[in-house]
């Protein structure tokens, strides 16, 4: 039989365990963390913090099961996030998601959930409990941080003078489309080219006319280059390639012709040519079926050589690699 002071010692320890369970709930309810547990073998939510609702104005009482909290993830996020925290909780493991949560309102809040898997005696798994927090801000910041890092990429792979491709972004996409063409033995073609004269275009009319020149010759190739994997660039100075992958020899040779007039077709007038009275320019073109043993700056060379045999052959013309297979 407990004596009086053992029973004042028991009633003073439970009031003191109550204030302190009463100091501990006012602190979590006070944080901007949401703290929650779901008992393990109902899947049921034990508590969550009211600041549930401030957040996403679902009321602390409309969150019964596990069931709410899927029923109210983003349906992109779900079968990730669900089936990484059940396989998680089942092995024990405290662990982490992100995932969008959906508002009363029908809105989006980015979530982080942290995750504390609590253990029996028997080492089973008894409940969870863990913490959401509001982390949209850090998302938008990250995203943001993502926009700027594909704007600065797409800058460093673009010409800035003439806005099409540059030679780094072609010598990407060249070593891509070469090994895809190695694979499927599909034919992939080159068409380089050379303004005419052009120092004495820059001489006579001046270096803002000079770029104009090439912004223009730039948008008109870019206008033939225009299936989803061919790639007009300029190659550097007053030189342009045009990547043609699945690019027959006739049809590379069309397409060059189609330079050749679409360059004509601007008239832009060059006193100082001894090709024309006009902008023109001398063209290298070859094709190749991909072998195992080949290498793409061997393909390169013979188109670039056929350019400048295209040069030294009066310009204004078009040269053809020597031995392209036939079509």
């Amino acid at each position: 039989m407990n004596t009086p002071s053992e029973m004042d010692f028991g009633t003073a320890h439970g009031q003191d365990v109550a204030e302190q369970a009463g100091v501990y709930k006012t602190l979590l309810e006070s944080t901007r963390a949401i703290p929650w547990k779901i008992d393990w073998a109902t899947m049921r939510f034990a508590y969550i913090g009211p600041q549930i609702g401030e957040l996403l104005g679902w009321e602390p009482g409309s969150w019964r099961t596990v069931d709410d909290w899927v029923a109210r993830m983003h349906p992109d996020d779900r079968d990730y996030v669900v089936n990484f925290c059940v396989s998680q909780s089942k092995a024990g493991v405290d662990h982490e998601a992100d995932y969008r949560a959906l508002t009363q309102a029908g809105g989006y809040v980015w979530i982080r959930d942290v995750v504390h898997v609590v253990r029996n005696a028997d080492g089973e798994v008894d409940s969870l409990i863990g913490f959401m927090f509001d982390i949209s801000e850090r998302k938008r910041a990250e995203e943001e941080v993502l926009r700027l890092h594909k704007r600065l990429e797409m800058l460093s792979l673009t010409d800035g003078l003439t806005g099409i491709a540059n030679r780094r972004m072609f010598d990407q996409r060249f070593q891509a489309e070469w090994n895809d063409a190695r694979r499927s033995r599909k034919p992939l073609s080159l068409v380089a080219l050379d303004i005419d004269y052009f120092k004495q275009f820059n001489d006579g009319y001046g270096h803002v006319k000079g770029d104009e020149c090439l912004q223009r010759i730039a948008h008109a190739l870019k206008e033939i280059a225009r299936r989803p994997r061919d790639l007009a660039a300029r190659f550097g100075g007053e030189e342009f390639i045009l990547l043609l992958p699945d690019t027959s020899p006739d049809a590379a040779r069309a397409i060059a012709e189609s330079c050749v007039q679409a360059i004509a077709g601007l008239r832009i007038p060059h006193a100082g040519s001894e090709a024309g009275d006009a902008v023109t320019a001398s063209l290298g073109v070859g094709t190749v079926v991909v072998a195992a043993e080949s290498q793409p700056v061997d393909f390169l060379e013979a188109v670039d050589r056929a350019l400048y045999a295209a040069k030294a052959g009066g310009r204004n013309r078009i040269e053809t690699v020597p031995g392209t297979p036939a079509p």
